[in-house]
């Protein structure tokens, strides 16, 4: 019987100018893929986001939904599992994350795992930031894995294409997704069994 790739969306939180969260992206999608998910990538500045005026679920006429908000939900429905992405701002979650997560209902992300990465120019590897993505991520419905991976003086830690200069980057990020995979595979295997969840949110 074949192997079905876990599928994972990666969702890059930051737009700001010369971001470091490019090369974050990079190190978390060779990992991710050397484990043999199917990972497909959400940049904000690619997907061209608006400043959210109306979450697709506000539609009281869904044939107004425009078409690219659906065909990008459609793509964080069949998902198996999300990895976030972001920087510090502020002591609080990149701002572009939440605008893109936000787009989409609670039901799209539900009863699936998060792996929550954070990064700053800082020591401290954006862990005020990572709290918070805890909160959101409980409440979209896609509950993070217990290990966060954090990456303090990001500009040091990985270079321009995402290969990791300091030597345990490598090893927490393996551990981070090990975790992942075992909540990504017990949730996906319920879902088969059980049907789908939605109508429990």
């Amino acid at each position: 019987m074949s192997h079905t790739p876990i599928k994972v969306v990666l969702f890059l939180g930051s737009t700001r100018v010369g971001r470091m969260g490019v090369r974050v992206a990079e190190f978390m999608k060779k990992h991710l893929m050397a484990k043999g998910y199917d990972v497909d990538l959400f940049d904000p500045l690619e997907l061209k986001f608006p400043m959210l005026e109306q979450p697709m679920h506000f539609y009281q006429d869904k044939s107004q939904i425009p078409e690219w908000l659906t065909d990008l939900n459609s793509r964080v429905l069949s998902a198996d599992a999300y990895v976030l992405v972001s920087a510090e701002y502020n002591n609080s979650i990149s701002p572009a994350l939440t605008n893109m997560m936000n787009h989409f209902p609670p039901r799209s992300y539900a009863f699936k795992p998060s792996l929550i990465v954070t990064y700053s120019m800082g020591r401290l590897g954006g862990t005020v930031a990572g709290s918070h993505l805890r909160s959101f991520t409980s409440i979209l419905g896609c509950p993070s894995v217990p290990l966060a991976l954090t990456i303090p003086e990001v500009m040091k830690a990985l270079d321009e294409s995402g290969k990791p200069q300091q030597d345990h980057l490598d090893g927490r990020a393996v551990k981070a997704i090990d975790q992942l995979d075992w909540m990504t595979t017990a949730l996906k295997d319920k879902r088969a069994k059980s049907g789908n969840p939605q109508s429990l949110m």
